[in-house]
């Protein structure tokens, strides 16, 4: 079955249909989806999300363009949502130079701190970052040395795909690999080894062709394997029990 390892079914996009939608996961093909948090409002959200289907479980974190939302009562809160037995991860955490929304040192400061805190309860971690590459790679071999990490939405060279590989990181692959112009994702995906890759939609966001530009969901999962497939010259079926395995041994979900 197809492991979605990060998206947001708690964004407003999905309020008309949510229920709708997720009942037609298993339909599908999509057996376990995990839900990321991106800011401190949306923790609830996300472990209502967890209560109420048994596949889904959730990340709690805040996103580096949601920080200034972040003080120690409300880290407090995380280190105490973080026991939830629905809670896998800590995420999406990390940083994001492209929207600027908040200051570099203040990204650094709460991504630094958030990946302690993982390390501290033994969670893995899944990193955001986008026009960071460099402050990133610091970071993770500062902080991140020895942790479970998926690099999530992949948007950086072979080169540095293939250093996280060496680190023991996962690599997040989404729809953007199935858009003509992925030149730098595609390259990535045919270096990296099965065994580093997960699936991923980041929807609402990046849904995969023939759907780009519409809103996304774990449904079109099944095109990005298939583009996986043909970069690894394997089936999609193989794909999909290879990522499904790679996935369930890092959120350590039987």
């Amino acid at each position: 079955m197809i492991f979605d390892t990060h998206a947001h079914y708690d964004d407003p996009q999905f309020d008309p249909d949510r229920e709708a939608l997720l009942r037609q996961m298993e339909a599908g093909g999509v057996g376990t989806i995990v839900n990321a948090s991106a800011s401190v409002e949306s923790w609830e959200r996300v472990l209502e999300l967890t209560r109420k289907y048994p596949f889904v479980y959730g990340m709690i974190g805040v996103h580096p363009d949601e920080v200034g939302g972040l003080d120690e009562e409300a880290f407090s809160r995380m280190k105490r949502l973080l026991k939830d037995e629905k809670i896998a991860a800590v995420g999406e955490i990390g940083l994001d130079y492209y929207w600027d929304k908040e200051k570099h040192d203040l990204q650094k400061e709460w991504f630094v701190r958030q990946l302690a805190l993982a390390r501290q309860e033994g969670l893995p971690v899944n990193v955001h970052s986008r026009e960071a590459a460099a402050d990133t790679m610091e970071i993770l071999k500062e902080h991140g040395r020895g942790m479970d990490v998926i690099v999530h939405c992949y948007s950086y060279s072979q080169e540095m795909a293939e250093e996280y590989v060496k680190m023991g990181y996962l690599i997040g692959v989404g729809g953007v690999v199935t858009f003509k112009n992925a030149k730098k994702l595609k390259e990535a995906v045919q270096a990296v080894p099965l065994s580093h890759i997960v699936l991923e939609t980041d929807c609402p966001y990046l849904a995969p062709e023939p759907y780009r530009g519409k809103r996304n969901s774990s449904l079109n999962l099944t095109y990005v394997a298939q583009a996986v497939a043909e970069l690894k010259g394997v089936t999609a079926e193989e794909v999909i029990r290879a990522t499904e395995e790679n996935a369930r041994a890092f959120y350590r979900i039987a």
